[in-house]
């Protein structure tokens, strides 16, 4: 079955079980040793001596105690419901322990046995063995072949890797048990605390989606480490991810960098769409920070662990020495940032407290003989101004100052301050003891400026995801109407492996309002000057040949023919050209268009379908010299008008777009809606492998295609669960009359919404808007809106009531239901505005949300009502919910079951919504 299978994409069970994995109560040690050097002893040994205070039941036939602790003989002595089972025997016999486990009513496992599918056929058949054993029956495996797993709030050391470190609050998740040993290594030198190590090794079970989302949902967790070398379940980790990020930065480190996938492939696209580029678009499109190596993953896990992150790029730099400061500004402007220049105030106050030759700018040189004192008041003075969001002490060993006595001096001047603040204490042996006392403090060092100041850009990239997360498209002139039944038509002549006619391509293509110059086909000389009159001189020809892919290679264009002589010349050299080129190549004809002289730009769009993360855009520079100087940026489908841009602005031809000179500026808005309309070609049409549009010449500003290729490969699934991201679910949209006879539109809310949403909270009063947000407010902030617009459809449902009035467009009302991550349970929220209630909008929004979830599987929803809103409350009874009361005296809540999930049953829905 498909990884995307639609009933299949939740293959593994979300959350389900896993807070008995990493927050157990009673744990169960399966081979537990007396044994030195043994992992089962090792694995006891680190429960016992780290603090674990809960149960432990160490089962080993060998041993009547271990560790002092009583054994028991197997599995099945055990009493029923213990929470984690940590494995450590020969692979071969889990699968008959994780049997008895299931038996036993046990949480999950986890499973350090290596020998799975990574020693072959043989160990894959056993991972296979116990994927059966533990399907649907709640079950889970972190593992095989990992370390383990360790939990610092419990002092839950379930790993073969002594130690335990520093409580805090960032968790790390590795494929690699190497790696998550040198981290905890690191830990213990840098003193960096940390919530979660997690080694899940193979991922027979828990993956990484999983574990996204349950530590993206723990409080105690604010920052997360990914070191992954293969994802296995694409959709839910983009999912989870996407979600995530949001209020949690995730920093990735990938392996495999490799251009092992940029295969030989049939287009400009597919040969500049190489693997790690796709996963580096999927990173950026989750919200997610990627690092490039092992140091900078250590980098970023020291920042993030003892400093408040920027809010912005602005840098100051303070060094005792001139040269370091200068190669932290270099490499501040190699990664297109400059030191931000001191205002005239900062400049008199530092006046005051530096010699008369200090360096007067940024960086600021506080010279070598800098004491203690002209440290602190230096800081005094840049952590009080507003010119810097992060601040970066260095410090060069020299004869007439200490070390120990600078670190100090910073540890003292910052207790004082929430600030991004951290230091470069340069040298060896002699600023050791400093950076121990800096290390104790929570102050990240850095043994170089470079590495100082790549972190620190690692955090920027952070704050910058999450404001690009809060940007809203703008709202567009006109809606785009697709012609889907007419290209279905199309490709319904196609099947297999094949390309698609040029003639074919371009009637697609104007089904889906992507432009595309006049084209002719001409089968002979004769046809050609023909047409070539009918099209009107001056006229391009170009080769027709399956076979033959790059016409320019093969001298098959022929541009600039001013006459029929011309036009029978350039035929007859393209003909004698392509036998040349490839002598068995099948040729079609030649294609006439008109000729556009003088472009002013020429770009390629194009597009592929990667085997892991589905259909991919590419945007870049154009014409022949596409894969020479491969400009180009790419992003996953489906995309809206801002991702569209956000696409552009990542190319080196985005500035040339701009505008220059005597060249007008692109069309910008048309540019999008290129992008926006082969991005919904891709959702509906699966069977698309790669697609060319190169070169798209901008002429007068207006975007054309002059040539378009595309190949198709028929698909294992249908649309849309070749995505890995969730699209606009346009056949939700329907119907209703409200009460007073006005027609509205209930479809999926855009992220082009925001402005309505915006008009819709002015009309809201106070009342409704404590009762909808619990508390007082008296605008929508931008991350709300965002939330409320920005929807990841394969977890939610967002229903907006629009009244299409011709003279103004409005939202009335909106409702959604948020899903847990299992797409089991969800809850319910509904507003309507003042002036609309009473109407049935809400009744009406309710029942359409209701019968969404109904079909997607839900079993439970609830929601949360002030005992105040007496009218939430009643619209929740007339919808069949049960009201509880519950422990609090001021909050009811409401739940309904769909699906057989028991309970209250969802009565039958009524006719009120024409869907």
């Amino acid at each position: 079955m498909s990884k995307r299978d639609p009933d299949n994409w939740r293959e593994v069970m979300g959350q389900f079980n896993l807070n008995r994995l990493l927050d157990p109560q009673e744990i169960a040690v399966i081979g537990g040793s007396n044994s030195a050097g043994t992992v089962g002893n090792i694995v006891m040994k680190n429960l016992v001596d780290n603090g674990f205070t809960k149960s432990i039941f160490p089962v080993n036939p060998k041993y009547k105690e271990v560790l002092g602790i009583p054994s028991k003989r197997s599995v099945s002595e055990l009493d029923e419901g213990i929470d984690l089972a940590i494995i450590a025997t020969p692979i071969r016999t889990v699968p008959g322990i994780i049997r008895e486990c299931i038996d036993r009513k046990m949480g999950g496992a986890v499973v350090l046995s290596a020998g799975g599918r990574e020693a072959g056929e043989s160990g894959r058949l056993v991972e296979q063995e116990i994927h059966v054993l533990i399907e649907n029956s709640g079950f889970r495996i972190v593992g095989p072949n990992c370390l383990g797993i360790i939990q610092t709030r419990g002092r839950l050391n379930a790993t073969f890797v002594s130690g335990m470190p520093a409580t805090g609050s960032m968790a790390l998740v590795s494929q690699s048990g190497a790696i998550c040993s040198s981290i905890l290594d690191l830990a213990f030198k840098e003193q960096i605390g940390f919530s979660h190590f997690i080694s899940i090794g193979s991922m027979l079970d828990v993956d990484f989606g999983d574990m996204i989302d349950y530590l993206g949902n723990d409080p105690a967790v604010k920052s997360i480490l990914l070191y992954i070398e293969n994802l296995k379940n694409f959709r839910k980790f983009m999912s989870a991810a996407r979600s995530v990020s949001r209020v949690k930065p995730i920093i990735v480190l990938k392996a495999g960098k490799s251009t092992a996938g940029a295969k030989a492939a049939a287009s400009h696209t597919g040969a500049m769409a190489g693997e790690d580029a796709v996963y580096d678009a999927a990173f950026k499109r989750a919200g997610l920070v990627r690092v490039d190596t092992i140091e900078e993953l250590f980098d970023c896990a020291e920042l993030m662990a003892k400093q408040p992150r920027p809010k912005g790029p602005r840098l100051g730099i303070i060094t005792n020495g001139g040269g370091p400061g200068v190669m932290a500004a270099d490499f501040l402007s190699s990664h297109g940032y400059e030191p931000v220049p001191l205002d005239p105030r900062t400049v008199a106050e530092l006046d005051e407290v530096l010699p008369v030759c200090w360096s007067r700018s940024n960086p600021i040189d506080i010279l070598g003989d800098a004491t203690f004192d002209r440290l602190r008041q230096t800081l005094e003075v840049c952590l009080a101004s507003r010119n810097f969001d992060g601040m970066l002490v260095i410090f060069v060993p020299q004869a007439m100052t200490d070390p120990v006595r600078g670190a100090k001096a910073l540890v003292e001047t910052i207790k004082r301050h929430r600030y991004p603040v951290f230091a470069c204490w340069m040298g060896g042996k002699s600023v050791a003891e400093a950076i121990d006392l800096l290390n104790n403090a929570a102050i990240p060092t850095f043994d170089t400026p470079e590495r100082a100041v790549r972190a620190f850009l690692y955090m920027v990239t952070f704050t910058r995801n999450q404001e690009m997360l809060l940007e809203v498209p703008r709202k567009v002139s006109r809606d785009i109407v697709y012609e889907q039944q007419k290209a279905e038509e199309v490709f319904a002549r196609y099947s297999g492996e094949t390309f698609v006619s040029e003639a074919d391509v371009h009637e697609i293509l104007k089904a889906y309002n992507l432009p595309i110059v006049r084209t002719e086909i001409a089968t002979s000389e004769d046809d050609a000057v023909r047409l070539s009159r009918s099209v009107g001189y001056p006229v391009v020809i170009k080769l027709l040949s399956p076979d033959i892919t790059h016409k320019t290679d093969a001298g098959g264009v022929q541009l600039d023919l001013r006459s029929d002589q011309d036009v029978r010349t350039a035929y007859r050299c393209i003909m004698a050209a392509a036998v040349q080129f490839r002598e068995d190549a099948r040729i079609d004809g030649v294609s006439v268009q008109p000729f556009l002289a003088k472009p002013d730009f020429e770009i390629l769009l194009g597009a592929k379908r990667d085997p892991d993360f589905g259909p991919v855009i590419l945007f870049g520079m154009g014409g022949i010299f596409t894969e020479v100087l491969r400009d180009r940026a790419l992003a996953l489908v489906p995309m809206n008008r801002l991702l569209a841009r956000r696409l552009m602005q990542e190319t080196k031809a985005f500035r040339l777009l701009q505008g220059y000179r005597n060249r007008p500026p692109a069309d910008f808005e048309k540019l999008e809606e290129m992008i926006v309309c082969l991005s919904q070609l891709l959702v509906d049409f699966p069977q698309i492998s790669e697609l060319d549009m190169n070169p798209v010449i901008i002429k007068d500003t207006r975007p054309v295609a002059v040539d378009a290729r595309m190949l198709v490969l028929e698909g294992a699934v249908s649309s849309p669960m070749h995505l890995v991201i969730s699209p606009y679910p346009g056949e939700e949209i329907s119907r209703m009359v409200d009460e007073e006879g006005t027609e509205l539109v209930i479809r999926p809310v855009r992220p082009e919404d925001a402005p309505l949403f915006s008009e819709l909270f002015k009309v809201l009063s106070p009342t409704t808007i404590y009762h909808r947000f619990f508390g007082v407010m008296t605008k929508l902030p931008p991350e709300l809106l965002s939330r409320f617009t920005q929807i990841d459809y394969d977890r939610e449902i967002a229903l907006a009531a629009i009244d299409e009035a011709p003279e103004h467009e409005r939202m009335l009302g909106g409702a959604r239901i948020v899903g847990e991550a299992d797409g089991k349970e969800g809850e319910i929220a509904v507003l309507v505005g003042d002036p609309w209630q009473g109407k049935g909008i809400g009744a009406g929004l309710m029942r359409r949300c209701l019968d969404i979830a109904e079909k997607r599987g839900f079993k439970h929803i609830t929601g949360t009502v002030l005992k105040e809103n007496r009218h939430m409350i009643a619209l929740a009874r007339k919808m069949g919910f049960k009201i509880d009361s519950g422990d609090d005296c001021q909050e009811y809540t409401i739940q309904i079951s769909l699906n057989g999930g028991g309970g209250p049953a969802r009565k039958p829905a009524s006719p009120a919504v024409d869907s």
